[in-house]
C-alpha cells in the first residue's frame, strides 16, 4: 500500500483496540495502548499504537496525537531498558509498504538489541503467548 489511503477500521490494531481480538497488554493510559509484538524481532519487542486516531501513518497523524504518543513511546522504552537491560533499544516506524509497513493504523516499534544477538525478521514466527506474558509482566512493573 502506497503512502495514501482510506483508513481500514478492520485493521487488526483497531480489532486490538476495540477488544475485539486479543493482546498481551503492557501499558494502556488516555492516550495510547502498548502490546507485545506476536511477531517480535527480539525479545521484548513492544508496539505503541494512538487510542483515538485513524491515521495510516505518521504523516497522516495530527500534531495534537503526535506529542502524547511519542510521550507513550519514551514511558514505555524506559520501561524496557529498565525491565530487560538490553544494550540498546530501536524506536522505529513504518510509512507505507514499500518502507516495511504491514499494518495500516500508526504504530511505532520498540526492539531491545543485545550485542551478538541477531535481529530476527519480522513476521518469522509467532512468539508463545506466556512468554509474551511474562515479558509484558516485567515491563508493565517498570512503567513510571
Amino acid at each position: 500500500m502506497s503512502l495514501d489511503g482510506t483508513y481500514d477500521p478492520g485493521n487488526i490494531f483497531a480489532r486490538i483496540l476495540r477488544g475485539e481480538m486479543p493482546s498481551v497488554r503492557v501499558f494502556e493510559d488516555d492516550h495510547v495502548l502498548a502490546f507485545m509484538d506476536v511477531f517480535p524481532q527480539a525479545r521484548g519487542h513492544t508496539l505503541v499504537i494512538p487510542k483515538h486516531s485513524t491515521a495510516r501513518n505518521f504523516l497522516e497523524e495530527t500534531p495534537e496525537n503526535i506529542g502524547p504518543l511519542m510521550e507513550g513511546v519514551q514511558r514505555v522504552a524506559k520501561a524496557v531498558r529498565a525491565a530487560l537491560n538490553p544494550d540498546g533499544i530501536v524506536i522505529t516506524q513504518f510509512n507505507g509498504s514499500p518502507a516495511g509497513q504491514t499494518v495500516y493504523h500508526l504504530h511505532v516499534h520498540i526492539i531491545p538489541r543485545w550485542e551478538g544477538v541477531a535481529l530476527g525478521r519480522h513476521g518469522e514466527g509467532m512468539a508463545d503467548v506466556e512468554e509474551l506474558k511474562g515479558l509484558a509482566a516485567q515491563i508493565s512493573a517498570k512503567i513510571a
